[in-house]
């Protein structure tokens, strides 16, 4: 009987070697760097900008730094450019758009997968059409309406036209989770009496709260920085949002360029701030929803 061939036993036996798996770790942390890397340099070349005059804008280099930088360039534009009101009336729109979009979306998304009802179905299919309908086919239909309604100029037409296009997203982001939700506790409640009201509010909300943040950032992220709806059906300075004030700079002859780097430097910083309070919840809500839905 021949002898058996004896392969050499590591403490890597059928795994790749130790110095492959370090080399591709090193690989993939150098190619997550470079990313990053480009992600952050528009907002480094956007800082370098806004500390810039006219003639520095188109003379020097984009990522060349100023001989002074011109700091004053932020100060004018929250006390001349009327900027202070539009950063106001961009964060309280967005705060209410958001709200009650994700309080609406929560409730439709419970009705539908938590409650036994005729024509369900017909609902959601409804509510994703809205997916397939273009903002811009839209808006004059919606401009007659809010004629009629006397709801031209009133920060309630932005509000009401911003939850209508993102109820159906966030629907659409609530779904995967409401349907892998244990029933087990809401049957709990019941027995023990629980409305459905309190049901809803006080046990299915709580448990979907990570998925919350994550809509919630998504729709901040489209409200604050929207531009047609405001455009369209707001005309007086009083109700107008950051994103339509940085045309305050831009004149018939000449434009303020470092002043409008400042604007949309003081535009960018509530969405950071929010991305980094909410990031761990975001990627969370991101994981349980790929994981259950």
């Amino acid at each position: 009987m021949e002898p058996a061939v004896r392969l050499p036993v590591g403490p890597e036996t059928g795994h790749s070697p130790v110095w492959a798996r370090r080399l591709g770790y090193a690989l993939l942390y150098v190619l997550l760097s470079l990313v990053a890397l480009l992600q952050i340099l528009p907002l480094v070349w956007l800082l370098l900008f806004s500390l810039k005059n006219n003639q520095e804008v188109f003379d020097m280099a984009p990522f060349a730094l100023p001989a002074t930088p011109r700091w004053e360039n932020y100060v004018k534009v929250w006390t001349e450019g009327n900027i202070s009101l539009y950063f106001f009336n961009s964060v309280w729109i967005t705060v209410v758009s958001v709200v009650f979009t994700v309080l609406f979306a929560s409730l439709v998304t419970f009705a539908i997968t938590r409650m036994r009802w005729k024509g369900r179905s017909l609902v959601l299919g409804l509510f994703m059409v809205g997916l397939m309908i273009p903002v811009h086919s839209t808006l004059i239909p919606l401009f007659s309406l809010f004629l009629k309604l006397n709801l031209t100029d009133h920060p309630l037409s932005v509000i009401l036209s911003y939850i209508a296009f993102n109820m159906p997203i966030t629907i659409m982001i609530l779904l995967g989770f409401y349907y892998a939700l244990p029933r087990e506790v809401e049957e709990a409640a019941v027995m023990d009496g629980c409305s459905v009201n309190r049901i809803f509010f006080r046990i299915v909300l709580p448990m979907t709260a990570s998925v919350i943040a994550t809509t919630a950032i998504i729709n901040m992220i489209y409200d604050w920085n929207e531009f047609i709806f405001v455009n369209t059906f707001i005309s007086s300075d009083a109700y107008k949002t950051l994103t339509v004030g940085v045309q305050n700079f831009i004149g018939q002859y000449t434009t303020d360029w470092g002043a409008i780097g400042a604007t949309l430097m003081i535009s960018i910083l509530p969405i950071l701030i929010a991305f980094l309070v909410l990031s761990e919840r975001i990627v969370e809500g991101i994981a349980a929803g790929s994981v259950k839905g």
